[in-house]
């Protein structure tokens, strides 16, 4: 019995903190800079790995561009997706994650693909619902706040989140970011740094 409340006061000590953080998403200002995505996505996907699970994944990461956002925000980003893509490969003979990133139009875009649980496209919109979860607790752990938060911390720097997925093939999460402009608002003149 001990041991059931003990699992169950962890459960909600997280609960408590994602549900913090979603709030603090709302609140804070934006501290906008110049972010070097591939070193953070591989520092976050570094940060979120457990040592065993870190040396099986085959991770591959592309020359990501450039983003201009708030780099407290966009770590929460890339930790709260890897982590998923992480969690989500871990049952897996052979996981691997894949984080690549293009510059589209005025928007730059990157994405988390990895050979997971993946989901049913049918309920891709209730991916990003706070306590939306696609997947028994029982099967992976979670709260189901991870990706409201991601989608609330892209959506105040103008951009959009998505995914696909397939059912016992994996997932991949999208997030895109504008990119950064110079000058006035009438100048399309684009600079990636």
């Amino acid at each position: 019995m001990l041991g059931l409340i003990r699992s169950n006061t962890q459960k909600m000590d997280q609960l408590i903190t994602d549900l913090l953080n979603l709030s603090r998403v709302s609140r804070r200002d934006l501290q906008y800079s110049e972010i070097d995505m591939t070193q953070m996505a591989l520092s976050m996907f570094n940060e979120s790995a457990p040592g065993a699970l870190k040396d099986n994944i085959k991770l591959k990461i592309d020359k990501l561009p450039e983003a201009f956002a708030d780099p407290v925000f966009i770590k929460q980003v890339w930790i709260n997706l890897l982590s998923n893509a992480i969690k989500f490969t871990s049952k897996k003979r052979k996981p691997k994650i894949r984080i690549s990133g293009k510059i589209e139009s005025l928007d730059v875009i990157y994405s988390i693909e990895d050979n997971g649980a993946g989901f049913n496209q049918h309920y891709v919109s209730k991916l990003f619902g706070v306590f939306q979860r696609l997947h028994k607790s029982d099967d992976f752990e979670g709260t189901g706040v991870g990706l409201a938060i991601v989608q609330r911390i892209i959506h105040r720097h103008c951009g959009k989140v998505w995914a696909e997925g397939v059912e016992g093939e994996g997932a991949t999460f999208y997030f895109s970011l504008p990119v950064k402009q110079h000058g006035s608002k009438s100048d399309l003149s684009l600079i990636i740094t």
